[in-house]
């Protein structure tokens, strides 16, 4: 029987109840499937940097470098620290400082009914995953401002795009359309506005020429983010910079169902990964028992398959599906069930 240590931050708000809803979903999958996740649970989170002014110190970076084999957050934020100091050094912190250069978000259709968009003759197949680079771009930081607080304040943001950084951002996706049967790959900038952005081009015609089955596409990201309202079905795999992708993936999101179904992974090849919902912390629901726990179940099944149960995360995803269609939901999808009973429902699921 394999182990895997997981360390887990649960965070603020709806984190905890999402947590320890998926991690009761993930102890079913991994009773069935012949593995063992042995969880350590860290403080890190608004409570702990209120009490302590500590976000997360050096030695727990390290720890998680070195000793665990993923990492499982549940989200950050709340109005007590304004400045999101906190998130910030946790989530983008653990990005940058392990080098987690893959954003993966996985956009999958689970049921008809989720879809915002009117149903075209036949139905919608919406499945594509977005590759968000995830370590450069404008969220590096590099700038600053004048003047502050005057009527002539400047503030200055610098991008940053280098070629190791572009590159293997691009080549991941294509190694992932390979061995995902995909025959397309679309790539996303705006470098008729701004010219740093031409290195991508470059470097996709580079990379892609390498990859001869697969086709190369282009769209600057205003023609995308239009394209994916118009015609999601047609698309499979979409890498772009680090704003980009975040701004796309919440629209993608939303085509099928919305965050609260909504799972990412943030990866280095052979590093520690760390796994995340991409929903927000949303304290006014906390304690309430009626936050989506799906999100939090497809990121443990996103995990599981990184750690090489493909059987189980298909398990997972495949009781979810059947708890939407259903109706075993929360309210936010139109069910009256809390986040616990549908814990409970999927785990049994996945039981069986």
């Amino acid at each position: 029987m394999s182990r895997h240590r997981v360390a887990v931050i649960a965070g603020d708000g709806i984190g905890p109840e999402v947590v320890e809803a998926a991690l009761a979903v993930l102890s079913a999958a991994s009773s069935r499937f012949g593995f063992t996740l042995d969880v350590e649970r860290l403080p890190y989170s608004a409570d702990h940097y209120l009490a302590t002014r500590e976000t997360i110190p050096d030695d727990a970076v390290e720890h998680l470098r070195t000793d665990v084999d993923a990492i499982f957050v549940g989200a950050l934020g709340d109005p007590r620290v304004p400045g999101n100091e906190h998130a910030r050094d946790i989530l983008l912190g653990l990005r940058f400082r392990l080098d987690l250069y893959v954003n993966l978000r996985p956009v999958t259709l689970l049921h008809p009914a989720l879809c915002p968009l009117r149903e075209p003759a036949g139905g919608r197949a919406i499945d594509f995953a977005i590759f968000r680079e995830n370590t450069e771009g404008i969220y590096v930081g590099a700038g600053g401002g004048l003047r502050v607080g005057t009527p002539d304040e400047v503030q200055l943001a610098e991008e940053v795009h280098t070629r190791k950084g572009v590159e293997r951002i691009i080549r991941y996706a294509f190694e992932w359309a390979k061995a995902n049967g995909k025959t397309r790959v679309t790539m996303s900038d705006k470098a008729n506005a701004v010219p740093a952005h031409r290195l991508w081009g470059r470097v996709f015609a580079e990379v892609g020429a390498e990859y001869p089955g697969i086709e190369r596409e282009h769209r600057y990201v205003d023609a995308l983010a239009m394209e994916l309202v118009r015609e999601p079905e047609r698309f499979q795999a979409i890498v772009t910079q680090n704003l980009f992708g975040d701004i796309l993936s919440d629209l993608a999101a939303q085509l099928v169902g919305g965050l609260g179904i909504s799972p990412s992974a943030n990866l280095h090849p052979g590093r520690v990964g760390l796994f995340e919902p991409v929903h927000g912390s949303a304290p006014p629901m906390a304690g309430k028992n009626v936050a989506n726990p799906f999100a939090a179940i497809l990121t443990g099944a996103m995990m599981v398959r990184e750690m090489r149960h493909p059987e189980a995360a298909a398990a997972l995803e495949d009781a979810v599906r059947a708890a939407i269609a259903g109706g075993v939901t929360t309210p936010d999808l139109g069910g009256r069930a809390g986040t616990s009973e549908v814990a409970r429902w999927v785990a049994e699921r996945v039981s069986h």
